[in-house]
């Protein structure tokens, strides 16, 4: 196994950056709940707060729906907000939309507790296997249907820690 570097960290940053204005710009003036999905979207998700320019609340939900590198086909919510939600514009802030399942749950469950308004950042949209949800914010569209790494995406815990995203490059 190898990896392949498929985002750059200056790419990275750059357009972080972009979204963070991008979200400070639709919501004005108004303070918004930014709720991270972890355990992968945290890094993301600290360099994008330091980029929006608007009162914030932060918090996190945390879910399971992965086993290993497949999705397990369900979502379960492990850890929800601390912080009330009620009548609050909340964005929801997912590392990578592959399937969309757990953000789309995630989605609903934040408006069944009241929300005022849920928006999805997602750092990438990878469009496979789609459910019924799509990103507000983006960061990158990729086709790349490989698993991916680094920058807070993980394979069992590992490679986290890398700045840019890689592929995983499985070598017959």
């Amino acid at each position: 196994m190898r990896l392949e570097k498929v985002i750059d960290r200056k790419e990275i940053e750059k357009r972080v950056a972009e979204l963070g204005r991008e979200i400070s710009e639709f919501y004005g003036d108004r303070e918004i709940v930014v709720i991270g999905i972890l355990k992968g979207a945290f890094i993301f998700m600290a360099d994008l707060v330091r980029n929006i320019s608007i009162p914030m609340k932060l918090d996190f939900v945390r879910a399971s729906s992965y086993i290993g590198d497949r999705s397990s086909g369900s979502v379960e919510v492990v850890y929800t907000p601390s912080i009330s939600i009620k009548n609050e514009d909340i964005l929801l802030v997912e590392d990578i939309l592959d399937t969309g399942l757990t953000a789309h749950v995630i989605k609903n469950q934040l408006i069944k507790w009241g929300a005022r308004s849920v928006k999805l950042c997602a750092l990438i949209d990878r469009k496979t296997n789609r459910k019924e949800i799509t990103a507000d914010f983006l960061g990158f569209e990729l086709e790349d249907s490989r698993f991916l790494v680094g920058y807070g995406l993980d394979v069992n815990e590992k490679f986290r820690y890398l700045p840019d995203v890689f592929a995983i490059v499985n070598e017959d």
